[in-house]
């Protein structure tokens, strides 16, 4: 491919990602637990149980989704997909954060159907294997806790808190029912989980649709970038400065840079790009010199 004369581009190496394969371990063993925990809520008859069931079953699902969008942001660039597939990461956080709002929609809903008429709940059988619930999810946050700077990987650990908090609620709820017989407490957890996963999938929503519209990446600013490529030595201003998100975890940056010495552009060049790996982890840079030279006019 032809390139502009003095149009600069820093395309680094991207070490191999390893989130893709703890992904699939999450999916894996998310779904089998969905699996016991249906079993075990349709047993004790345990409303809370059975959400963090059909919870568990859609985030096993959601998992499987982000390891494979994990694994396509990894293939090399084409000729007709020039940033690669990184972007795929940012799709599959939205999907899994508007499946999380469906779900707490539904089971708001059976929660409060419950309320009015609460059905008998084996209490103990419930917080036992809620309990067992609990711990596995928080084994699967541990893992995925190292790769949590990813959009992509917040957005399935996102699914996993709700299932810890699905599963701490009916550990909760199996608790005071086997305790004291009060069954209303069943309905309350599973709205308790509705509350929390709702605020949670919003942020996520609302991170992924302004990643897919170019938007500034979030704890980025435009002006304190600017601001930093200016004290480099030999620049004298920079305009038309753009920072985007190319995936989860990688961010794209374009700008014109007007220097005082055109024939030292290759150490401005590499002293820009070293500064905004320092400062802002930006490593796909673009940028245009600009003489700071006005041609004399001739009359």
């Amino acid at each position: 491919m032809a390139e502009h004369p003095h149009h600069h581009h820093a395309h680094p190496h991207h070490p191999e990602r390893r989130d893709a394969p703890t992904l699939r371990w999450a999916a894996v063993l998310t779904l089998g637990f969905a699996a016991v925990e249906a079993v075990g809520g349709w047993w004790t008859g345990s409303l809370a149980l059975i959400s963090d069931a059909g919870h568990m079953l859609t985030d096993g699902a959601a998992l499987g989704l982000a390891a494979l969008a994990a694994w396509a942001a990894r293939r090399p660039p084409s000729a007709r997909h020039s940033y690669g597939f990184g972007r795929a990461e940012v799709f599959a956080a939205l999907v899994n954060a508007v499946a999380m709002l469906v779900i707490a929609l539904a089971i708001g809903y059976e929660a409060l159907a419950r309320w009015q008429s609460p059905p008998p709940i084996k209490g103990g059988p419930a917080a036992l294997i809620a309990l067992a619930g609990l711990v596995i999810n928080l084994a699967i946050l541990r893992r995925l806790t190292p790769h949590s700077h990813d959009l992509n990987t917040r957005a399935a650990m996102l699914h996993v808190v709700g299932d810890a908090l699905g599963s701490a609620a009916a550990l909760a709820a199996g608790l005071v029912i086997a305790a004291t017989g009060w069954l209303p407490i069943d309905a309350i957890a599973s709205l308790a989980i509705c509350l929390l996963i709702g605020i949670s999938a919003l942020r996520i929503t609302r991170e992924s649709v302004h990643a897919l519209m170019e938007g500034v990446p979030r704890g980025v600013s435009v002006d304190a970038i600017g601001l930093e490529m200016a004290r480099v030595d030999g620049v004298v201003s920079v305009h038309d400065l753009h920072v985007w998100t190319l995936s989860g975890s990688r961010s794209a940056l374009s700008a014109h840079v007007v220097v005082s010495s055109m024939r030292d552009w290759d150490v401005t060049l590499r002293a820009l790009q070293g500064r905004l790996h320092e400062k802002f982890g930006i490593d796909h840079v673009t940028l245009q010199p600009e003489s700071d030279v006005r041609p004399l006019v001739r009359h």
